[in-house]
């Protein structure tokens, strides 16, 4: 995958992995405007500014990541930490509106500590997907990297109530000795009001 990505003129194999779970799972197809979490060296940000024929004339591409990317045309990219408490709006104003697709494919820098480095990428999975909830277009789908090995049943309950449909995947682009798997949440209901909501009340 390697090799075949440097043939191709994509900036990383992982690129594969979303090429491969789009192919049975249709998230790019009619996607306007996508939101790459976690996006160096840029291998997703290519695919999404050739999915939604952005340029630099017109953005539908923002990315993210605390580590440097070379520009991609039509892709707005934001060098900073998404946990930042001003980077969503910071991506949502790049952007220019709702995005159709929100990917991420963030992990923590690993210790070598197996448990804390799941508990750690499993965090960033966890914010990635309340930034989902509150940008994405109804409709729209959310794609995250997570590992395997538990802690994760509350996000699942989240995206359950919030996506029509949520699927573990591990493509075949992903080594198989790794424990990556991704998460994919398709068909976002779209955002409660909080009188449509009965778990909101004064007390909440």
């Amino acid at each position: 995958y390697v090799q075949r990505s440097k043939l191709e003129g994509y900036r990383s194999r992982a690129v594969y992995k979303l090429l491969e779970i789009d192919e049975k799972h249709h998230i790019l197809k009619g996607a306007r405007r996508i939101i790459d979490l976690g996006a160096a060296p840029g291998g997703w940000s290519q695919i999404a500014a050739r999915v939604t024929e952005s340029d630099n004339d017109h953005v539908r591409v923002a990315a993210i990541d605390f580590l440097e990317m070379d520009a991609i045309p039509g892709v707005h990219f934001l060098q900073m930490d998404f946990l930042e408490d001003e980077a969503p709006a910071r991506l949502m104003e790049a952007l220019g509106g709702a995005p159709d697709l929100v990917l991420s494919d963030m992990a923590a820098p690993t210790t070598g500590h197996q448990r804390t480095d799941h508990l750690r990428t499993m965090h960033l999975c966890e914010v990635a997907a309340h930034f989902a909830i509150e940008v994405l277009r109804e409709g729209g789908h959310f794609l995250a990297k997570t590992f395997q090995g538990g802690a994760e049943r509350d996000l699942l309950n989240l995206l359950k109530r919030n996506f029509k449909q949520v699927v573990h995947v591990k493509p075949g682009a992903s080594r198989a000795e790794s424990v990556e798997m991704f998460l994919l949440a398709k068909g976002f209901k779209g955002r409660r009001t909080p009188e449509a909501d009965p778990e909101s009340d004064d007390q909440g």
